[in-house]
């Protein structure tokens, strides 16, 4: 019997137009399969399916063949990756890491072709609108008010949102996982962080800590709870604020902690004794890190701690990457870890030890993944299609890029020294880690 996808005359399907159009623009042979809007297909039987559900899907692509038009299609619904988003996102990045993939120069007759087959398919209609989720900040990089709207745009987005995504603790940055125990969690891994944190720092009754971006309150809990320290909190997020405040006068904290809605730039007084930063200096921006890091020195007494807790990537690609400057954290910037010490130093303080915690994000952020995944319809009610879809692409993509190695997270503990050059650190500080773990 004759194969009916071999009939003569028959209309071949936008797949298989698409198919040889892809890998010459991908400088290989694409490791996904596609499916069109028509319903055709093309590529390897056994390789994850990503489908264009639309004609606008390409108009975007062709408009923006980058990173960001990808997202962009993604988080519209016109692209879709079946089943596991992130086991499609590993082989993209697999192929382009040992294929070497690489876009070939093209020659005129190859662009005449490539606009003959988009405009046969409908891809060079009018472009398609910006997805309402998009930051769109206005005046300059890391002045005040934009800040403001960047820290905004992120974590204003509802404590709601944020209480369905994280444990109890609402700790919103990397856990320290201490533990293969199958009754052991993300809480419990948060909570190890807290207590690493707290002991680095040598907190101690009495003690005066400077929280600079803290977040829904995790440490500052922590810190004044178990370690009887007097906690200064700040944020630069309203929901944060109120949030934290709350959940201090819940737990009868309010004479140790004060929470202050402030820049970082306005915080005034100092000689604390410690002072911690999470995952926030990513957001100060390059251009004005040797003035963060100097406000790190100028909060701390001779001989005070500091604890840097922050984010990094590679040196081809410092900043937080197109999609997630646009779509999650704006103006987001991360560099090297050895370009941060050398910041802090500068500063003036003495960085004592450095700890990798890369393995441990992967994990952090792949339980976070788990929680949208197994709640989706209620994260959907709550912030739209769009916005859940936002964050399923920032989960799997997050996790996939600790998992590689193309980011890394660290704690960093730098003291500021006194005149004489003296620590006040023990050399050996076994205090850390306790016996199983940091409790």
């Amino acid at each position: 019997m004759t194969d009916p996808r071999k009939r003569p005359g028959r209309r071949t399907g936008a797949a298989q137009r698409l198919h040889p159009l892809v890998e010459q623009l991908l400088g290989g042979p694409l490791p996904l399969r596609l499916r069109t809007w028509d319903g055709s297909t093309a590529g390897p039987e056994d390789a994850p399916v990503v489908v264009l559900r639309s004609r606008r899907a390409l108009r975007r692509l062709v408009r923006q063949p980058d990173e960001l038009g990808l997202a962009q299609a993604y988080i519209t619904g016109e692209l879709d990756v079946e089943g596991d988003l992130a086991q499609g996102l590993r082989t993209v990045w697999s192929a382009v890491r040992e294929r070497g993939l690489r876009p070939p120069e093209l020659t005129r007759g190859d662009r005449a072709r490539a606009v003959g087959v988009a405009l046969r398919l409908g891809a060079l209609g009018p472009r398609p609108p910006v997805p309402a989720s998009q930051a769109l900040l206005t005046g300059s990089p890391h002045s005040r008010a934009r800040d403001r709207a960047a820290i905004s745009h992120h974590y204003d987005l509802s404590n709601d949102f944020y209480a369905l995504l994280l444990d109890e603790t609402m700790a919103y940055s990397c856990g320290y996982w201490t533990s293969e125990d199958p009754g052991y969690g993300p809480a419990d891994a948060q909570r190890d962080k807290l207590e690493l944190i707290c002991r680095k720092l040598e907190l101690r009754p009495g003690a005066r800590l400077l929280d600079i971006g803290c977040g829904w309150g995790a440490l500052a809990v922590h810190a004044a709870q178990e370690f009887k320290t007097q906690v200064t909190a700040v944020t630069l997020a309203r929901e944060q604020a109120e949030y934290v405040r709350a959940r201090v006068a819940e737990r009868g904290l309010t004479e140790l902690v004060d929470v202050r809605l402030s820049d970082y730039r306005d915080i005034e007084g100092g000689a604390y004794d410690a002072v911690s930063t999470v995952e926030m200096g990513e957001h100060v921006g390059d251009a004005a890190y040797p003035g963060f890091a100097a406000t790190l020195y100028r909060m701390l007494r001779p001989a005070g701690r500091v604890l840097v807790q922050q984010m990094s990537r590679g040196t081809t690609a410092p900043g937080g990457g197109a999609f997630i400057e646009s779509y999650i954290a704006p103006d987001m910037h991360m560099r090297p870890l050895g370009d941060t010490v050398s910041l802090l130093e500068r500063a003036g303080l003495e960085v004592r030890a450095v700890e990798a915690m890369r393995e441990h994000y992967t994990r952090t952020i792949g339980a976070w993944h788990r929680t949208l995944e197994d709640r989706w319809a209620e994260f959907t009610a709550l912030v739209g299609e769009e916005r859940a879809r936002v964050w399923r692409l920032y989960l799997a993509g997050g996790a996939l890029a600790f998992e590689e190695g193309r980011m890394g997270v660290d704690q960093i503990l730098a003291v500021r020294p006194t005149e004489r050059g003296a620590s006040g650190m023990p050399g050996t500080p076994r205090e850390w880690y306790a016996p199983g773990g940091v409790r």
